[in-house]
């Protein structure tokens, strides 16, 4: 019988009450798609990040309630930003440092692709709305399960073979958002405005996807969404385990 892999979640952080926490909705995505979700409290040190990935077959990065740290790619903060978390962006940076030497499969949601693309050398838009003339709204204020806007799907991509068409819509919460792609990715979807919605790593044997919507979020009726999260279990499945 096969074993269920662990797959580890990156946690926010409520600063005021020094509380990590994470929403259900990844958790529960994680575990109906066949994996064991492991939260992963924000400890920015990499004999932590060492140790985690030592047990773990795969990483989540999830979405975040901050932003990425301008400094990170070179610039100054816009007006616009929002706020920094350093402890969250520096345990992130860790943890794909060890998913990348292991080349364990990585799954990175929102935040997650934004950060993603920074520690492969990409920059970021810090603000959607100020900075990208014609954009489209990007955080939007209904339901969190409402597929909002439309993204097109790069033919002959992972994510296509996901989706199963070219143009289907996503829910979508952010106000930051890839601006130049990182080398070692390749943008597989972006939205109607040229926001990159999906990127994926240009080695196709090393599992990375990265969205900039949301799909932990109303799972339970998206194909697309429980898709995502099969394949990404699947990949972390077909991993052979390592004696340590």
């Amino acid at each position: 019988m096969t074993k269920k892999p662990l797959i580890g979640i990156s946690c926010r952080m409520n600063v005021g009450r020094d509380r990590f926490y994470l929403r259900k909705h990844y958790s529960e995505a994680v575990f109906h798609a066949g994996g064991i979700p492991v939260l992963l409290p924000l400890i920015p040190e990499k004999g932590f990040a060492r140790d985690l990935m030592r047990g773990l077959d795969a990483v989540v990065l999830s979405g975040s309630n901050s932003d990425v740290d301008p400094h990170l790619y070179g610039e100054e903060p816009h007006p616009k930003i929002g706020s920094i978390m350093t402890r969250r962006d520096q345990t992130d940076l860790y943890l794909m440092a060890e998913v990348f030497q292991s080349h364990k499969p990585l799954l990175a949601i929102c935040f997650g692709v934004q950060i993603l693309n920074v520690f492969l050398g990409g920059t970021l838009w810090q603000d959607i709305d100020s900075q990208v003339k014609g954009a489209i709204k990007h955080s939007q204020s209904s339901l969190e399960d409402y597929r909002s806007h439309t993204i097109k799907i790069k033919m002959k991509s992972l994510l296509h073979d996901l989706a199963r068409e070219k143009e289907p819509r996503v829910n979508s919460y952010h106000h930051q958002a890839i601006q130049k792609v990182a080398s070692s990715l390749i943008p597989v979807a972006r939205a109607t405005d040229g926001i990159v919605e999906g990127v994926e790593l240009r080695n196709a044997k090393h599992f990375v996807l990265g969205v900039q919507w949301h799909p932990e979020i109303g799972w339970e009726q998206d194909e697309l969404s429980q898709r995502i999260f099969s394949r990404f279990v699947e990949a972390s499945t077909d991993r052979p385990r390592k004696k340590e």
